[in-house]
């Protein structure tokens, strides 16, 4: 009973737990929220949403005729033929002050001006959560806004350089300098929930891991529950990539109206990046506890399997041991908590710098593998080659005669 209390308080605690934790570490944790965003500056999608922004910014304050008419005051007589050229002159300044913010924006300089620009929206969230206002980020009103004015002046001194010097004194309101990420008419209630989950956010996971590990020891057959812990793992991690990609379709409504709407997708996908790696992870470890839960297990075919694999590494080791004349004892009086050991080293490695992704799963799983068929074929060479052989002799679980 208390397994099966600890597997269902587990299960519905799963999803919640995970985005608990991604959003913990992801928005409070500087130095990841800047390895989240940061690859943004180089998403096309993203360059054309500012450069487009920036552009305009500049250009709707350049008034092209009255430019003009200063520099054609002299040329009165000449007057009807110089207005014909004021269309390609002003297109021609709008494509030039275009090319420069485009390529401002691709340039290294702006790649770390975008660094710092999120360090400080970063900062910039927390006060918003916490009730306050100012900085990169800021909510006005009903909005949420990115203040973008650092950019609009790198752009002027970049234009100015380039001889375009009349734009060095074009005065850019503060209403063209600010991008309005979403609207915020439920912040208070957003607000609410911060409040509330932030304290335990950090706390949940690791606790829904201890469930589970709980429902597995308390059960009465370990190697089933293994497999049902592996296939509950399995399933919540499929139902949040379900609910991650409604979620990406309710982002895109959310931003369809603003300016930042052409770059909701890949602005979604890139903020939820480390919760899509850690979803796969838990999805690969449901399958790999329920492969190993049958392994463990006594159905015909995890014996039969589990009997020729351990059989295997016990033969191999023992001749190995025979011939070199090893005496590894000790290893076969131990190999059951050497397991464990081994099983460790492998998780060590799997959660090391707090990065889990699918590749490190695999060669994690590899090592664990590789480390527990030493430590079998160890063990075979610690028993006595001429007595007779039994492959499932340190498990845990009885080993039905092979048919």
């Amino acid at each position: 009973v208390a397994s099966v209390m600890c597997l269902v308080l587990a299960a519905l605690l799963t999803a919640p737990a995970a985005i608990a934790y991604w959003g913990q570490r992801t928005l409070n944790d500087a130095e990841r929220y800047i390895q989240t965003v940061g690859p943004l500056v180089q998403q096309p999608e993203v360059q054309e949403v500012l450069a487009t922004r920036v552009s305009d910014a500049i250009s709707d304050q350049v008034d092209v005729e009255a430019m003009l008419a200063d520099a054609f005051a002299n040329f009165k007589d000449q007057a009807p033929r110089l207005e014909l050229l004021a269309g390609p002159i002003a297109g021609a300044i709008d494509s030039a002050i275009d090319r420069q913010v485009r390529a401002f924006i691709a340039s290294d300089a702006f790649a770390d001006l975008w660094m710092r620009i999120n360090v400080r929206a970063q900062q910039a969230f927390q006060r918003i959560m916490d009730g306050e206002s100012g900085g990169a980020a800021s909510l006005q009103g009903d909005e949420v806004v990115l203040d973008v004015s650092e950019v609009v002046d790198q752009v002027k001194v970049r234009l100015v350089d380039r001889g375009m010097t009349f734009v060095e004194n074009v005065p850019v309101p503060q209403a063209d300098r600010e991008i309005v990420l979403m609207e915020a008419p439920r912040v208070q209630q957003l607000r609410t929930i911060y409040a509330f989950s932030d304290p335990v956010a950090r706390w949940l996971l690791p606790l829904v891991g201890v469930l589970y590990l709980g429902a597995i020891l308390l059960a009465r057959r370990k190697a089933r529950a293994t497999v049902a812990v592996g296939a509950v793992i399995a399933v919540n991690a499929f139902l949040l990539g379900f609910g991650l990609t409604i979620g990406q379709q309710l982002f895109s409504n959310e931003l369809s109206g603003t300016t930042f709407g052409p770059a909701s997708t890949v602005f979604y996908q890139t903020l939820l990046s480390y919760l899509e790696q850690g979803r796969q992870v838990v999805m690969l470890l449901g399958l790999t506890l329920i492969v190993g839960g049958w392994f463990a297990g006594t159905s015909r075919s995890g014996v039969a399997v589990r009997s020729s694999v351990v059989g295997g590494l016990d033969h191999a080791g023992s001749t190995v041991g025979e011939k070199l004349g090893l005496n590894l004892s000790w290893v076969t009086e131990n190999v059951r908590w050497l397991r464990f050991v081994a099983v460790g080293i492998a998780v060590v490695v799997l959660a090391w710098g707090n990065e889990m992704s699918p590749e490190r799963w695999w060669w994690s799983l590899a090592l664990a593998l590789v480390l527990l068929a030493v430590l079998q074929m160890l063990s075979g060479a610690g028993r006595n080659p001429s007595a007779p052989s039994n492959n499932d002799s340190d498990s845990s679980v009885p080993v039905a005669p092979a048919s």
